[in-house]
Formats: C-alpha cells, sequence, structure tokens
C-alpha cells in the first residue's frame, strides 16, 4: 500500500524532482501530518535607492488597506553648454515629464498626478529608505486641472508622430520651462556641468494624491528610469518658425529613491499584526511592508539517520481569477540560520506559483536536511514576494485553521540509513 501512495504522489509534485533517486523514493517514507504556525511580520525598513525601477501610483486593497508610492530623482543635461540662441525669440509650447512603463499592479482607472521640484539635494552615494523623504518647493508645477491621468501602461504612445513604448507623459507649467532655458543666459555657468546643472535644478519628488479612491480602486506603476532615453524631461518650444524641443535626461547617474506610504488602520492584516495567533486563519505577504512566516516544530522530532528525497510546502493563496490584485508569479524563501541571528539569510529558494492550483509550491529539501544535519536552527521560514523591492504585490495565504478547503501543508518522503 506505501509503494502504491508514493507511486500515485510522485507525479503530483515536480519541484525537486531531478534530485531524487526513483529506487530509493519508492522504498521511502512519505508524511503530510506535520503542524504549521503561520503569521505575519512587519519588515523595518527597505533600501530604495537606484532600483531596476521606481514605483508610483495609489490603490485601496480590501485587505491590506491603502498603498501609496512616490519617487525622488535628478536629471542631468544630455550636453553641455546647450545653444538655444536669443531665448527672448523663444515661444514655449509645452513642457512634459515622460516615464516609460515596465509593468503594473492593480487597475488602471485615473489617477491625480503631482511634481514638485527638490529643495534639498539628492546624492547618488546615498543610501535611501522607502521611508525616507527630501524638502520640496511649495508649488505643484504640474499644468493648471492636467493632473488627473488615466495610466495607459499596454498602450503605445505617438509623440510628433512617432510611435514609442507606453509612457506616462505628465504636462508641466510652461514658466517652469522658460525658467530652465532663461538660466542659460544668466551667466552663472549653469549648463557648463552636471554639477552646476543640479545645484540650480535638484530634481523632483513625483506622487499620486488620490484622497477620495475607493476600496478595490486603483494600481501602482513601475517605470525605467535608469539609463532610458524615453524617461526624461522635455521642453518644447519653437523659435524663428523653427520648432525644436530640449531633453534634461534621468539615468543611473542620477541619483533616486522610492518611498512608500501604508494606511493599514482597520484592515485584516492589522488583526493579525497584533495577534499572531490570528494567522493561523489567513496571514499575509506584502512588499516593501510584511513577510509571511511559517514554522513547522515537528522537524525536531525526525531522526537523524534519514535522508530527505522531497520536502514540499504548498502555500494556498485566496485568489479569484480576473481579481486585479492578484498573487505575483513567485516568492522567495529565507531563514534565520540561527535562532540568535538578527538577519534573515537568503535561502535561494523560489517557490512558483501554480496557477491551476492557486498555491504557491516550494521545495525545502535542502533546508530540512539541513535542520537535521544540525547546521542550522529550526526558527521558520520567512516568504516574501519574489520582487520585494521593486513591485506593489501583496498576497493573501489561506493558514491552517482556515475556512476554506485547501490547507498549507509539508509533504516530507525521506529514507532511513
Amino acid at each position: 500500500m506505501l509503494i502504491f501512495i508514493v507511486s500515485c504522489q510522485k507525479n503530483k509534485h515536480e519541484i525537486g524532482k531531478p534530485a531524487i533517486d526513483q529506487n530509493q523514493l519508492l522504498n521511502g517514507i512519505t508524511t503530510d501530518t506535520f503542524d504549521l504556525i503561520t503569521y505575519t511580520i512587519n519588515e523595518d525598513s527597505a533600501v530604495t535607492d537606484n532600483m531596476a525601477n521606481v514605483l508610483l501610483g495609489s490603490y485601496v486593497d480590501p485587505k491590506f488597506g491603502k498603498v501609496s508610492a512616490s519617487f525622488y530623482t535628478e536629471f542631468r543635461l544630455k550636453s553641455l553648454d546647450p545653444d538655444f540662441g536669443n531665448v527672448g525669440t523663444i515661444i514655449y509650447d509645452s513642457c512634459v515629464l515622460s516615464l516609460q512603463y515596465v509593468g503594473y499592479y492593480g487597475d488602471v482607472s485615473a489617477q491625480n498626478f503631482e511634481v514638485y521640484e527638490l529643495s534639498d539635494s539628492l546624492s547618488v552615494d546615498s543610501t535611501y529608505y522607502d521611508f525616507s523623504t527630501k524638502l520640496v518647493k511649495p508649488r505643484n508645477l504640474v499644468a493648471n486641472g492636467m493632473g488627473s491621468i488615466v495610466p495607459k501602461p499596454l498602450t503605445n504612445a505617438v509623440v510628433n508622430g512617432d510611435t514609442l513604448a507606453p509612457q506616462l507623459r505628465i504636462p508641466l507649467d510652461i514658466k517652469f520651462a522658460k525658467r530652465i532655458i532663461e538660466e542659460s543666459t544668466s551667466g552663472n555657468s549653469t549648463f557648463a556641468s552636471n554639477v552646476n546643472f543640479q545645484q540650480f535644478f535638484k530634481g523632483f519628488k513625483v506622487l499620486v494624491n488620490n484622497p477620495n479612491q475607493t476600496i478595490g480602486k486603483g494600481g501602482i506603476f513601475y517605470f525605467n528610469i535608469n539609463n532610458n532615453a524615453a524617461s526624461k524631461l522635455t521642453i518644447y518650444y519653437h523659435q524663428s518658425g523653427v520648432y525644436k524641443s530640449f531633453d534634461i535626461v534621468i539615468n543611473s547617474q542620477a541619483a533616486d529613491f522610492v518611498h512608500i506610504d501604508t494606511d493599514q488602520s482597520g484592515t485584516p492584516l492589522e488583526m493579525v499584526l497584533q495577534d499572531s495567533t490570528k494567522g493561523q486563519s489567513t496571514f499575509y505577504a506584502q512588499a516593501f511592508r510584511q513577510r509571511a512566516v511559517i514554522k513547522i516544530p515537528g522537524l525536531d522530532n525526525l531522526p537523524k539517520n534519514i535522508v530527505i528525497h522531497r520536502a514540499d510546502l504548498t502555500l494556498p493563496v485566496q485568489f479569484q481569477n480576473g481579481y486585479r490584485y492578484k498573487p505575483g508569479a513567485a516568492v522567495s524563501v529565507a531563514a534565520k540560520l540561527k535562532s540568535s541571528d538578527i538577519k534573515l539569510a537568503n535561502l535561494n529558494v523560489v517557490g512558483a506559483f501554480v496557477e491551476g492550483k492557486k498555491h504557491f509550491a516550494i521545495d525545502l529539501r535542502t533546508y530540512t536536511q539541513a535542520l537535521i544535519a544540525d547546521k542550522i536552527d529550526n526558527t521558520g521560514v520567512v516568504v516574501s514576494p519574489v520582487f520585494f523591492r521593486n513591485s506593489a504585490e501583496r498576497i493573501v495565504f489561506n493558514g491552517p485553521n482556515t475556512i476554506n478547503k485547501m490547507k498549507p501543508k509539508l509533504i516530507l518522503t525521506y529514507t532511513t540509513y
């Protein structure tokens, strides 16, 4: 009977398959009776400077509350000492901050975008966190009445007849554009170097202001501002009948960082954070903010003379197909290797989301074998969205005491020696 059960199971769990000797597997012991302890912990802080992408936008989640993302960035000259000719003959047409999309999370309903000029400098040598801020000047630079924009992350942009990759285009006040170009006549050598230019124009804070956003609405958008020619500030003007443009660019030499705000008041997430035992029913993970913890005390009772062939942890999630706030494609797995450790160690394990079964499948074979060998302590594993520092993903997990059908489970197969 044992051989029949294991033979039926081996096609159901693909994680770690190449590492298993099938002859040993057929003679192994399989158990799934481990009790799990599940809850959620807060992340103290996350470094957010010069990431692969910046985040911008907000959404209101029924489980997690409101999440808002803004970013700060410097700009650099595309070329030094530009020649504007007689600036008195310039007629300003528009000024646009363009940001190229690389993804989004949530929906694409209208949001109110705002842009403020920094009064405090950034530095590429500084470390910035998700809670960091910089002082800004008081005036919103978005052109009057043009801050409400419906993002179109999947639609190509057409600019002066050219079809470009999708980008958010925020129109700015002409007065700001005029001030930039007229500075070239000040005699201050502002355009002679990027150091000088960044003293004059320290950069932008870009944010959203959506006080009336309702539950289940909104999204956070991801933008590439590192060495991306499409993400820039452009002043459009004409002079003596000739239409021209002047670009001020963003690249990897320009400092930037993301700021995250969350409001979890009165949410199910807040209840679990205040009382970890509630995580036995439902527990959570969210980019930048929360990580899910799974403890398996029964692993301490395993005999030392065993070889682990499989240790498949499945974590079912609460998610309806088509819902805008869905789990990501994968989770990362970390742990404290010793009980006295302060920081988590990455286990180099990625758990994939199995769409058809609505669960994350995680291979803990190496981790479990290390526990048995007393190389690490049994402190539990910590699961997070794989893009913890540059996404807005969130996950709702079923706990062991969930009222839902699918419960988290560890299935272990081993042999003794």
